[in-house]
């Protein structure tokens, strides 16, 4: 439902200026010249929540909703699970469900998403943490205390000296999440340890063993601590090592080893799972900071169409489905207004054959091309024609 062009740049552009003044570790908002389609759903919402204020406090609301839209341009994941997902477009029809039903699948939905792309634990935010596997409100506040206390996370076994996060914790999240040495060497804290001395975990009974400062390179990757002994010696059979991660050489060698002997049969070798060993397999030939998303489409980019005036019978748009009912499909095209695809216009031969047998064709999300058909300026309500779903 919007748009970051014209009427929206100079909110951004002062936006910019207003997060210099944020987190040295906030990255800053990108400068837009034309811009980009991004949906606004929620901003005003996350403008006044306790969250925002907490990042922003001297700053206005409309600031703040101006900053979180540009920050969806540069990474929607983390910035959109600070807001409550009934109000960020699911559809009117959220009501008519059991609501306990509804939130577990929400729930589920972004923890699983954030599981998947991972976190970098010395720069997410701490509402993001919360979505982690593993982790809840109260050990998200334990980790970001930590962090503000000791310095950036060097390894992931400092996850150990985290208050209220015991071994199960521990095992759930350590292979969502990410210690990247770029990011862990630009953070600093003068009062956090010295990466040279290993410090003890503190815990009850019996001392615990030693926890070091040093970076494992393994770390960066979705190779899950449980599996690094296995990681080395699949890496001392390919004849590579953890210097090596995501270069063209080792993931040459590791293809042609996997080719000549197969999964299964390596796996077997090293005592482990095809699955635990593919695994493996794609944290090493992943480049360092790799992020799934970058396969991604990269946000519309609109020129010129930039609101209800520009628009024209006739035009023909690009845009995403926000949400669908029973009498059409309604998809933003930028111009700060959905527009509706009537349903008489979603017919069979303007799909592909994968979603003809759907009762609702289109679905939130779907990239599709549409034709302006009226523009009703009094009733700000747009009516376009469906002429191909993009893939």
């Amino acid at each position: 439902m919007s748009t970051q062009t014209q009427a929206g740049i100079d909110n951004l552009l002062l936006a910019a200026t207003a997060m210099s003044s944020l987190r040295s570790n906030e990255v800053p908002i990108v400068r837009v010249t034309e811009g980009f389609i991004a949906d606004e759903a929620g901003a005003s919402i996350y403008s006044v929540s306790a969250e925002a204020v907490k990042e922003m406090p001297d700053l206005d609301p409309n600031i703040r909703s101006a900053v979180s839209i540009g920050r969806r341009v540069q990474d929607p994941l983390a910035e959109l699970v600070k807001i409550d997902p009934k109000h960020i477009g699911i559809g009117t029809y959220q009501h008519d469900v059991s609501q306990p039903l509804l939130r577990a699948a929400l729930d589920g939905t972004v923890q699983e998403c954030v599981s998947f792309v991972g976190v970098d634990i010395n720069i997410c935010s701490e509402t993001l943490m919360r979505h982690v596997a593993g982790l809840n409100a109260g050990r998200a506040r334990s980790i970001a205390e930590w962090r503000e206390k000791s310095g950036p996370f060097q390894n992931r076994e400092q996850l150990k000296q985290v208050k209220g996060l015991g071994p199960k914790s521990f095992q759930q999240c350590a292979g969502f999440i990410r210690i990247n040495p770029e990011t862990a060497a630009s953070v600093h804290s003068d009062d956090g340890p010295s990466p040279d001395k290993p410090l003890a975990k503190k815990g009850k009974g019996k001392a615990s063993a030693p926890i070091s400062n040093q970076p494992n390179p393994l770390d960066q990757t979705c190779i899950h601590p449980e599996s690094y002994n296995i990681a080395m010696k699949f890496l001392s059979v390919v004849g590579g090592s953890v210097s090596q991660l995501g270069q063209a050489d080792l993931k040459q060698r590791v293809e042609e080893c996997v080719r000549d002997r197969g999964l299964e049969a390596l796996g077997r070798s090293l005592d482990t799972s095809p699955d635990t060993l593919q695994l493996i397999v794609d944290g090493l030939t992943q480049p360092p900071g790799f992020d799934m998303r970058q396969e991604f489409d990269l946000p519309d980019f609109k020129r010129g169409i930039v609101s209800m005036s520009d628009l024209r019978p006739g035009a023909v748009l690009t845009g995403r489905v926000t949400n669908t009912a029973l009498f059409g499909a309604f998809v933003d095209v930028g111009v700060g207004r959905n527009g509706l695809i009537p349903n008489r216009f979603i017919t069979a031969a303007k799909l592909p054959e994968d979603l003809r047998r759907r009762s609702l064709a289109l679905g939130p999300g779907q990239r599709v091309e549409v034709s302006v058909i009226d523009v009703d300026h009094q009733r700000k309500r747009i009516t376009l024609d469906l002429l191909r779903v993009l893939r």
